[in-house]
């Protein structure tokens, strides 16, 4: 096996977690915002969502380098009902917005049963899978919705309108069952894939997207230049939209085109749009009851004949669950890019690089 085909080696979650989170620290970044940070991004790769996990470091650092994020961004909570708040990310960190906002809905669903958050002026915060196991932990069920930078058409256009917006929904398993972590883009596949995969000079399967003249394309760099197809044609445009009216329209962000591009626009913040939303599951079904149902879902889910004789029946999110346990135990293999981008991020610091990455 010669030196391109070996396997990444894998590195401890917990190693690059202390790591991603110095390098935040160092540059400027409180310690508790600093976890925080790389709690989600190593929870990414964790997951296998490699195109949300620490290959992302570098874009981060370099917007607070340049003045679009702020590290020590003043969050605002204004109280707008009893079960909503709006959270004002003042351009800091994702992670850390994203974070209070989720906690603010669960307070409220708390004292009313359910609990909403509005988030303006907020970044990029990564994958919406992390919110959602926030609140999967505090015992509530969860929408996290977001809406994005242009990247996606309007059903029946041709140019960049809508953005890859994930529609995500999580609720608590019961005593023997997983729990439900829905977390899926409204296009046909995450953008950040295909952006990996423009990076390496790669290509990606028919039917992904299209380029700047309107034509399929497989060629992953005029993908990413192009268009980005929805999610079952009119229904994915549809869903991308209700993320414009929830997250952008009724916070008070950007909407309609206007949430900037981290990795393009560097004139501007992006004013991201956020909505969390938190639900006791226990309000019309006891705590009890409520466990024993999402057991007896979750067996006759799992009972019905698969399509591959032999083959096992998941719960969205188990096979990320099941992976994660896995990398927690073995480690996390990271790309040669990944690790190119970490190892420079370092040097910038002067940070010793650390023997995982060496």
């Amino acid at each position: 096996m010669n030196t391109a085909e070996m396997p990444a080696p894998a590195i401890a979650a917990a190693d690059l977690q202390d790591f991603v989170a110095a390098l935040f620290a160092k540059a400027g970044v409180p310690d508790a915002d600093a976890a925080t940070v790389a709690d989600c991004l190593v929870q990414a790769d964790l997951r296998g969502v490699v195109s949300h996990g620490v290959g992302r470091v570098p874009i981060y650092l370099h917007r607070i380098a340049i003045g679009l994020v702020d590290p020590h961004a003043p969050l605002a909570v204004t109280e707008l009902a009893p079960v909503a708040a709006l959270v004002d990310g003042a351009n800091g960190l994702g992670f850390v917005t994203a974070s209070r906002a989720m906690a603010e809905a669960m307070a409220r669903a708390g004292r009313c049963g359910m609990g909403l958050a509005y988030v303006r002026r907020g970044t990029h915060f990564g994958m919406a899978a992390s919110y959602l196991l926030q609140a999967i932990a505090g015992g509530y069920a969860a929408f996290v919705f977001t809406n994005a930078s242009p990247a996606m058409p309007i059903w029946g256009g041709r140019t960049p309108f809508l953005g890859t917006s994930p529609f995500a929904f999580g609720a608590p398993g019961g005593i023997d069952g997983p729990p439900l972590v829905l977390d899926m883009a409204t296009s046909v596949v995450a953008r950040g894939k295909i952006r990996r995969a423009a990076a390496s000079g790669g290509t990606i399967p028919a039917g992904w997207a299209l380029d700047r003249d309107g034509n399929p394309t497989t060629d992953a760099k005029a993908a990413y230049d192009g268009i980005i197809l929805p999610l079952g044609g009119p229904k994915g445009s549809g869903l991308s939209l209700m993320m414009e009216v929830l997250g952008g329209v009724m916070s008070g962000a950007a909407f309609g085109g206007e949430v900037g591009n981290q990795y393009a626009d560097e004139d501007r913040p992006q004013d991201v749009g956020h909505l969390f939303i938190a639900l006791r599951p226990d309000l019309a079904v006891s705590a009890a009851d409520y466990r024993a149902r999402m057991d007896a879902l979750a067996s006759r889910a799992k009972a019905c004949p698969p399509v591959e004789p032999g083959a096992e029946i998941l719960f969205p999110g188990e096979p990320e669950a099941r992976l994660a346990a896995r990398r927690q135990r073995e480690g996390i293999p990271l790309s040669a890019e990944d690790r190119a981008g970490l190892a420079q991020a370092a040097a910038k610091f002067g940070l010793t690089l650390p023997a995982f990455l060496a």
